[in-house]
């Protein structure tokens, strides 16, 4: 799938994915495969996502869940309560799969959930699917 053609109704602009993954491998592999449609920022942990928030905010944020210093959880709440960041779509990654794990995500504010491991074309369509869902919501408002 070429997702560089995902947004033909805004083909000058690139949209904007903040991927929070605190495993360097996993990061470098998610965020080497989204390159290909998508401008993204890179953040290891929670407060250094809030850092790249202060300074610019995203389309949309992919989190793992299970992250050290702020956990993905405490970050999507963060993100919730921000009222300049409350309608940025969220998609968690998780390794703990299970109702109450997924509940716990959903309770948070998260928009999709993700198990671990996840290919990252399937992570690519998520991703696109929620853009192309909130750019309809908007037109639309």
């Amino acid at each position: 799938m070429l997702l560089a053609l995902a947004f033909p109704e805004r083909p000058d602009k690139v949209p904007v994915v903040l991927l929070v993954e605190d495993h360097r491998d996993t990061r470098a592999m998610y965020s080497e495969f989204l390159r290909g449609a998508f401008e993204v920022l890179e953040a290891a942990d929670g407060e250094q996502a809030l850092a790249v928030l202060r300074t610019r905010v995203p389309d949309l944020v992919v989190t793992d869940l299970s992250l050290p210093v702020l956990d993905g959880f405490q970050l999507i709440l963060r993100i919730r309560q921000e009222p300049s960041l409350r309608d940025l779509p969220v998609i968690s990654l998780s390794g703990f799969g299970g109702h109450m794990h997924d509940e716990r995500a959903r309770q948070a504010g998260c928009d999709r959930i993700l198990q671990k491991p996840c290919l990252p074309d399937a992570l690519a369509e998520a991703v696109s699917d929620l853009l192309r869902e909130r750019t309809g919501r908007s037109r639309q408002s």
